[in-house]
This record gives C-alpha cells, sequence and structure tokens, in this order.
C-alpha cells in the first residue's frame, strides 16, 4: 500500500484513486458496485495496450 502515485494524472483526470488502508474495503465495495464504468478519461497519448506491448517485447527476448 502506497499513499503516492509515479502517476498522478491518473488521480487528477479520475481514472485512479489512492485510498488509505482503512478506507480500502469501502472503495473497493463502491468500485464493484459501479460495475465497468469509471468517472475518469484515458490522459492522452495513453492507449490503454502497455501490458500487451510489453509481453511481446518479452516474447522476442524470451521466446518460448
Amino acid at each position: 500500500m502506497r499513499e503516492t502515485t509515479e502517476r498522478p494524472i491518473t488521480i487528477t483526470q479520475g481514472s485512479n484513486r489512492l485510498v488509505k488502508l482503512e478506507t480500502l474495503e469501502k472503495a473497493a465495495r463502491e468500485a464493484f458496485a459501479a460495475g465497468a464504468s469509471r468517472a475518469g478519461s484515458r490522459p492522452d497519448l495513453w492507449d490503454g495496450r502497455t501490458a500487451s506491448r510489453i509481453v511481446a517485447a518479452l516474447r522476442e527476448i524470451f521466446p518460448a
């Protein structure tokens, strides 16, 4: 658990939020109740495909 993020733009644009340990359960229940909808927006130039690019790069380095 951390009190900061290296990506504060996700906080200011509303796609993430930081919670403290004592409010984690309440925040998780609220997120689950909201379903897949999020109030925030994706920062400019972020395409949401970072994980797939990392996997592709690792497969090039470590072929099966």
